[in-house]
């Protein structure tokens, strides 16, 4: 049997709701969100839920051919790509112009200036986020890219350009 809780407190009069006492006041299992969808078939008839609870942010999967797909919100994603796999950019002044590029990827830019260089980067970034996707993805010296393809498609020029000019991230040479 459950104590009875004071008004606007927990059990046992602290001011931390537990569990039990947050399900039943005025939550049901019916209103709990559903974010495991089995099949794709189930997923597909409840789109809706599959959306809304993405949406929320709790992780959400459905399942199809014995393989689980997570369904995220693209900004969360792109936020947290960002943040888990810094730029890391290396920009260098030389010959009147400056140049950008990123370590371990065939990506590069220059111009003459630095903001110049950072723009001719983002185009290369759209551009081998691009290749990646049609036929990069499936070479071996290109699959651990994954993050920075999808960080580039779910990212505004101006995100990009933050990303790579995020003072961690840079090295000047």
């Amino acid at each position: 049997m459950k104590p009875e809780s004071q008004a606007g407190t927990g059990r046992h009069g602290s001011d931390v709701p537990y569990v039990l006492d947050v399900l039943h006041s005025g939550s049901s299992l019916e209103d709990m969100i559903v974010r495991h969808f089995p099949s794709y078939s189930e997923a597909r008839a409840n789109l809706r839920g599959v959306l809304d609870a993405a949406n929320t942010g709790v992780v959400t999967t459905l399942e199809r051919d014995h393989t689980r797909f997570a369904v995220v919100d693209g900004e969360l994603l792109r936020s947290q790509l960002s943040a888990l796999r810094p730029a890391g950019a290396v920009v260098t002044a030389e010959g009147g112009g400056w140049s950008a590029f990123l370590p371990g990827l065939p990506i590069s830019g220059e111009g003459e200036n630095l903001d110049a260089a950072i723009d001719d980067l983002i185009d290369a970034l759209r551009d081998y986020a691009a290749d990646w996707n049609d036929r990069l993805h499936v070479a071996v010296n290109h699959q651990a890219n994954w993050a920075v393809a999808a960080l580039v498609e779910l990212s505004t020029d101006e995100q990009l350009r933050s990303w790579l000019l995020t003072f961690d991230s840079i090295t000047e040479q």
